[in-house]
């Protein structure tokens, strides 16, 4: 019974260690959180103001771009699924991967070819896992994304939808695709995540959700040198501030999770430390009691022997 109690001690002790940790995670996700949601708001007005200029040009320009013009026979889309590259999370990076499934399932229905770009190491080990091809995948900055890396995915994307589908693509550009979608978790508040799917081209401009009021309404722009020119400037700026925002948002909602998972870890690692404390202390009065009743027993059969010699 001594073995059990020291096992049980064991078990303790290793417990104890990994709430240490368990609670570091915790606290080093609640510190990044913070800064999280402060880029993803400091980003918001930035997006808001490209996005007016964009509708006030798509609007009173009556220019066909190539980044806007449906195609009559869509027949190969391109999906950007944005997990993290570290566990630890909860289920935030299966969820994300669950809605591109679902939307990957949906495109095949409609007769199209999908192709996978990924963000985030989960993903890549996701597919690799289950021998399905990625174009392209980026790694190393989920919880702390930069514009770099999101003009670096808007820039690959955009060329692979500007690249002619009907034939095998140029060396060193991506296959061509009728349509690009992304995949992302949208941070609502630190209890609530949710995994969206958007396409992203042909680009649809995304107003905001509440009409705007008469001091709202989109200024008149003169085009210098012309509307075409403003749209091959402004359109691919655009797409990579809404990766770049898709890119902060899962960053947020990706600490969010982490934060909550091991706040569940470290909670649990109480309840076995007690419950451990507990078997631990019933086996050592177990044993306590055992030792006694061994040490009677030999008292009383001593006695009974000196008691048969007499």
């Amino acid at each position: 019974m001594a073995l059990s109690v020291r096992e049980y001690r064991a078990r303790i002790k290793s417990t104890e260690s990994m709430k240490k940790i368990t609670r570091a995670m915790e606290l080093i996700a609640a510190s990044r959180i913070i800064k999280a949601q402060q880029r993803a708001q400091s980003a918001a007005p930035y997006a808001r103001e490209l996005t007016r200029a964009v509708s006030a040009v798509a609007t009173f320009s009556n220019v066909d771009h190539a980044l806007t013009v449906e195609p009559e026979d869509p027949k190969k889309a391109a999906i950007l699924i944005v997990t993290s590259d570290r566990g630890l999370a909860g289920a935030y990076s299966s969820n994300v991967l669950k809605e591109a499934e679902r939307l990957v399932e949906k495109l095949k229905e409609e007769g199209k070819e999908v192709d996978i770009y990924v963000s985030g190491r989960k993903g890549e080990a996701y597919f690799k896992f289950r021998q399905r091809p990625v174009v392209q995948s980026w790694t190393g900055f989920s919880d702390q994304p930069t514009y770099d890396v999101a003009s670096d995915i808007g820039s690959t994307l955009i060329s692979a939808f500007l690249n002619e589908t009907g034939g095998e693509p140029e060396e060193g550009t991506a296959p061509g695709v009728d349509e690009v979608h992304v995949v992302y978790t949208r941070f609502r508040s630190m209890l609530a995540q949710e995994p969206v799917a958007l396409r992203m081209l042909p680009l649809e401009v995304v107003e905001g959700e509440e009409k705007p009021t008469e001091a709202e309404l989109l200024p008149l722009y003169e085009f210098e040198p012309s509307p075409s020119e403003v749209l091959d400037s402004l359109l691919p700026r655009y797409v990579q501030s809404r990766i770049f925002f898709a890119l902060l948002q899962a960053a947020a909602s990706e600490l969010a999770a982490r934060q909550k998972a091991m706040k569940s870890a470290t909670d649990n690692a109480d309840e076995l430390i007690k419950k451990y404390k507990r078997i631990a202390n019933q086996a050592r009065q177990a044993g306590i009691t055992q030792e006694i009743s061994e040490i009677v027993g030999g008292v009383n059969a001593l006695a009974d022997a000196q008691a048969g010699s007499e």
